[in-house]
Order: structure tokens, then sequence, then C-alpha cells
């Protein structure tokens, strides 16, 4: 069953040079995120004595509280010293559904989405699912959202952990390997794809994933 409230929730993305994203994640966690999610990525070509090379980046989701917003972004730019040039850039998206935070829900199972957004007139009509899971379940969020209308996902890797993932090997945190499915879906199936692969990927068993809806502006390329 869908619950409609109004989010409070935003998507903060960092993306930095390689090596400075488990400094951020721990300063943000310190300062009350309960997570983050760590991909690694390219950034655009340089060059280093006449030669081109594309610098490794690491790009971090972190979902917030609007209360939080402000106080993790100082803590980023102080961590990341983004307030000097070449050092990265973080930037905050809105989103009109989560699911999988059951730990903060006045009901177990529900998926909490806004309908609010989708009244304001908008002409837009694809929604971006992107689901968080542990490696290994990503065929799980595929395979439910076909079945729910959904046309395929990609799958990227990173390694990420939340607040029911503290495991540790020797005094040291693990960071486990993390997949990430990104799902282009019309907005009229959005909540059947999301509900579906909620319940397929059990993401309302804490630690064990986390999903929320971005909506798109404009999509190109989806000829059929």
């Amino acid at each position: 069953m869908h619950e409609h409230l109004i989010i409070n929730h935003k998507l903060l993305v960092v993306i930095v040079n390689k090596g400075t994203a488990k400094k951020i994640v721990k300063a943000c966690k310190e300062n009350g995120a309960e997570g983050a999610t760590t991909l690694i990525g390219n950034g655009t070509a340089q060059k280093f004595w006449g030669l081109n090379f594309e610098p490794e980046k690491e790009i971090i989701f972190i979902l917030i509280t609007e209360k939080l917003k402000n106080d993790i972004l100082n803590t980023i730019i102080k961590a990341a010293c983004l307030d000097k040039s070449g050092q990265g850039v973080a930037f905050v998206l809105d989103i009109k559904g989560i699911a999988g935070i059951c730990h903060i829900c006045n009901s177990q199972g529900s998926t909490i989405i806004e309908s609010g957004r989708s009244k304001m007139g908008n002409n837009n009509t694809y929604d971006l699912i992107v689901t968080i899971v542990n490696k290994g379940d990503s065929e799980l969020v595929v395979e439910a959202s076909k079945k729910a209308g959904a046309q395929g996902g990609t799958i990227m890797n990173g390694r990420g952990t939340g607040i029911h993932e503290q495991a540790k090997l020797f005094g040291l945190v693990i960071e486990p390997e993390k997949e990430v499915v990104l799902t282009l879906i019309k907005k009229e199936s959005t909540e059947d794809v999301i509900e579906a692969i909620t319940k397929e990927a059990q993401l309302n068993v804490p630690g064990r994933g986390i999903a929320f809806i971005l909506p798109v502006d404009q999509v190109e390329g989806i000829n059929h």
C-alpha cells in the first residue's frame, strides 16, 4: 500500500577526486547522515605532459532530511575543501518518492510518495527510479521492474554503508559492495514499479537497500 506524504528528504550528490569520498562520508555520518553510496567515475580529459588523461572521480549519493541539508553541505565543503578550485562539486536534488526507509515510516512496508508534485501541471512524462541494493540483488530489481511495466534498467557498481550496516573486521569498518540500478519509467507506472521493487528486493527489511524517485525534465532516445 502506498502512503502519500510530503517528503522532507533531498538527494545530495557530491563529485570529488578519487580518495576523498571516505573522509566525506565519515564526516557526514558524524553530523547526522544515515549512510552514503559511492560510485567510481571519470572526469573530463586534462593535459599532463602533453598527454590526455581522465582523472578518476568518486560520486557520492547521500539521502538527507531538509533539516540537515545546510549542516551536511557545510560539513562536505569543509571536508572536501570545495571552497577551493578543482576540488569537486556538490548539489542537491528534489526527490518525489522513497522506499526502504521503514525505520522512519509510520507503518512498515509503506512507500512514501509525494503526490503533490505530480499535480502541478508538469508535462514531463518520465521518472527515474534509483535503487541501491547489496551486490547480487540487482537482478531482482530489474526483473521486478520489468514485470511492473519497465523496459529494463542500467546497473552500476559502488560501495557504501547505512545505519544498519556497521560490519567490522579486525576493528576496521567494512564498506560492502553495492549495486545501483537506474530505471527510467513512465509516470503512470512509477508507483507500480517501485512497489514491485520494494517487495521483490525486500527493501523494507533493514539493511537490504533503498530506492528513490527523481523527476525527469526531458528524455531523448526512447524512439519506441
